[in-house]
């Protein structure tokens, strides 16, 4: 008898575990398909319109008030200051006015497809059927930085806003001051 009741209790006790060890395969599964699912929402682009105001150079706020970076480029700092042949001037604060100058009045759409180190939005966005970020650094107001070589070489030969002139780069001041 004795030996029919210790065979009973290890039987439950394999039943036991075996629940368990499914129940921890059940976790694990569920972890890897919400680790997966958070990933691809992520990665997932978010489509903005609206109107919008213009923080510095290369950053946006959103109507909800949300800021966003444009992607591949970098504009002067709002505090930096460049040299051209009349004198020193702000062109963190020249750069500022030539994105707002894109941005007034316009229907503003963006694409944020991530974040930057600072947690803002980062994408690209259009005034109407104008890409921004490729019209800022056209016009000389943002150097290239992972896009937008060819509208810099553009910019650099005619000579336009920056390029009227020296300056640091945007990257470079940041990492003096």
């Amino acid at each position: 008898m004795r030996r029919g009741r210790v065979s009973a209790v290890r039987g439950r006790q394999r039943h036991v575990e075996w629940r368990l060890r499914d129940l921890l395969r059940a976790v694990v599964v569920l972890t890897v398909l919400l680790i997966v699912l958070a990933v691809l929402l992520w990665r997932e682009e978010t489509h903005i319109a609206g109107p919008v105001d213009v923080i510095d150079g290369d950053t946006l706020r959103l109507a909800y008030g949300r800021p966003l970076r444009l992607e591949g480029l970098d504009a002067p700092e709002i505090d930096q200051f460049c040299e051209r042949p009349s004198g020193t001037y702000a062109c963190g604060r020249a750069a500022r006015r030539a994105l707002f100058r894109l941005v007034a009045g316009a229907n503003v759409t963006c694409v944020a497809h991530g974040r930057d180190r600072y947690d803002r939005l980062l994408g690209r966005c259009r005034a109407g059927e104008e890409d921004i970020g490729a019209s800022l650094v056209a016009a000389g107001w943002a150097v290239a930085n992972g896009r937008y070589r060819v509208e810099e070489a553009a910019a650099r030969t005619a000579g336009r806003g920056l390029w009227q002139g020296s300056f640091e780069r945007p990257a470079d001041w940041r990492a003096r001051h």
